[in-house]
């Protein structure tokens, strides 16, 4: 942490809510190197040998223990990879924050992919949070992909949030859910000025009695574009559901595209999507309030993406 500048503290707080050392297992990287690591009892972080990455090893049973691993870039022109791999063990419950923070001043291209796959156990659950945020004059680029399995019994809960800064991302996400595994997925993004935005969500539900809500929130300003592909595919008696909502203004342009297969008798697949502008009768009462326009505007829209 010492190696930490006012900016770097200030990218933390907004992607991983850290205002110190955090409490548990954590992995720090800054301009592709890794700059703190803590590990616990019951928690291991080993670094790769072949790529650029870690491997956290989090042993079964474990119960209300944490893992930050927040990344920062900082210099102009960086372009970094990282690959993380982790193990969930049997029956136990973990919170993970992962999340992207790019300050780029300078002329050139600052992008950061992280490659993550999640095995997560039998009966295990796990809260995985990944945020991405942007500073700076400079184009900010984030890429990531995320592959989970979950085994027989097993919860994961994600949030993916992107509120700003980011001028273009592309975020592709596969889970696999086998026998009664549950799936939660949170996502919340905000573009505005010529910003660009791909989310691409497919879920497997390959066990029986397995489950998946897809939740998708988001707010388009100025001219800034972007693309929802979410699919559910059931492959067995399952249940799965997409809510895809977006909020639309200026010269913005939204795709929604939610998919759902049903390749077994016993699916039962469902999707909504829904674009349109800030009702005007909202405005109108938050006026009445005493708020200007541009006011009331943050108001519905923060509300709306919480």
């Amino acid at each position: 942490m010492m190696k930490l500048n006012a900016i770097d503290r200030q990218i933390l707080e907004r992607v991983a809510d850290l205002h110190d050392i955090p409490q548990g297992a954590y992995n720090i990287r800054k301009d592709g190197a890794a700059i703190g690591k803590s590990v616990t009892a019951n928690i291991d972080i080993i670094g790769k040998e072949d790529k650029p990455g870690i491997d956290v090893i989090i042993k079964p049973g474990t119960k209300d223990e944490s893992v930050h691993i927040p990344v920062i870039l900082s210099q102009s022109g960086m372009i970094d990879t990282v690959y993380n791999t982790f193990h969930i063990g049997k029956d136990s419950d973990v919170y993970i924050v992962a999340g992207c923070g790019i300050h780029n001043s300078g002329e050139n291209k600052s992008e950061h992919s992280g490659i993550h796959e999640f095995y997560v156990g039998k009966g295990a659950r796990m809260k995985y949070v990944e945020n991405h945020y942007g500073q700076g004059s400079g184009k900010r680029t984030l890429n990531p992909k995320t592959y989970i399995e979950v085994e027989e019994d097993g919860i994961v809960e994600i949030e993916m949030i992107q509120i700003k800064g980011v001028d273009y991302t592309k975020r592709d996400t596969k889970v696999k859910l086998h026998k009664n595994a549950k799936l939660i997925v949170v996502e919340r993004l905000l573009t505005d000025r010529n910003q660009e935005a791909h989310s691409i969500i497919d879920v497997e539900l390959t066990g029986e009695d397995s489950t998946a809500q897809i939740i998708s929130r988001s707010v388009a300003k100025d001219s800034s574009k972007q693309v929802f592909n979410l699919n559910l595919i059931g492959l067995n008696r399952c249940r799965g559901h997409i809510e895809c909502d977006s909020i639309i203004m200026d010269t913005a342009d939204v795709r929604s595209i939610p998919e759902i297969t049903a390749r077994h008798s016993e699916a039962e697949l469902i999707h909504e999507a829904a674009i349109g502008r800030i009702a005007s009768e909202q405005l109108l009462k938050l006026e009445t309030l005493g708020f200007t326009e541009e006011e009331a505007e943050e108001i519905i829209l923060e509300g709306f993406l919480k």
